[in-house]
């Protein structure tokens, strides 16, 4: 058995060692990132509700703890950020060597696109909450309820759904890639279409706001997406490696 782990350790150490050191620089950096961003919470809180200010709503707060359990969450969401990124760099780069060049290719191509649909997804998520958000507390006026909404609450939920809408834009790409790779084929993608217009709807029933008319907006750019996906897929052919 000790000279089975010796050859394995030998064979694989250099390799292993490797990844300990990245998984290493991965978690000091989102860490620094946490405390980072725990500690700026007071200027990203005054800044995030002026931009998000809706007319009507009163943001309170119910416990004492409230504004630490919205800087410990904050303190997650930039970690998050910083993790990610790294995460998928260190992949890259620790995969590099043994990629083809067509690999290689499909990689530089799609991460920097990942970031880039990412980022337009949590804004667009942004977005739609702010309007949907608006509306239920027009309605609320209407009704001669007042809006005193959870600060913790508000603020988490707007996070947590854009940046969930963000990881969902990802969709197209992960089928690009795998139509690229010859894993599926456009033919495929176009008779599944039932199917992923299925998918699509249950995961964004999955998040909030819970309103017909933000449901359908989110929906919408999702399902133009796939099908943009399939457009792309009979235009691209198989590379080379």
């Amino acid at each position: 058995m000790s000279e089975a782990v010796s050859i394995y350790v030998t064979r694989y150490g250099s390799y292993l060692e490797d990844i300990r050191r990245r998984v290493y620089r991965i978690v000091l950096a989102s860490v620094a990132a946490f405390f980072a961003g725990f500690a700026a919470t007071p200027f990203f809180l005054k800044a995030g509700i002026g931009l998000f200010a809706i007319e009507g709503v009163v943001l309170t707060t119910t416990s004492p703890f409230q504004l630490v359990d919205l800087a410990m969450n904050t303190g997650l969401f930039f970690a998050m950020l910083v993790a990610v990124p790294l995460f998928l760099y260190n992949l890259y780069a620790f995969l590099y060597s043994g990629l083809a060049a067509g690999e290689r290719r499909v990689f530089l191509i799609l991460l920097p696109l990942g970031l880039l649909l990412f980022l337009v997804g949590f804004a667009y998520g942004f977005a739609v909450l702010y309007y949907a958000l608006g509306a239920i507390a027009r309605i609320n006026e209407g009704l001669g309820v007042a809006n005193l909404w959870d600060i913790n609450r508000f603020v988490s939920q707007i996070a947590l759904t854009s940046m969930l809408l963000g990881l969902v834009f990802q969709f197209p790409l992960v089928l690009i890639f795998l139509a690229r790779l010859g894993v599926v084929s456009a033919e495929f993608l176009a008779g599944k279409r039932r199917h992923a217009a299925v998918v699509i709807l249950l995961m964004v029933a999955l998040l909030p706001p819970t309103d017909g008319l933000s449901f359908v907006v989110m929906a919408v750019p999702l399902v133009a997406m796939y099908e943009g996906t399939v457009f792309i897929s009979k235009r691209l052919r198989r590379p080379e490696f």
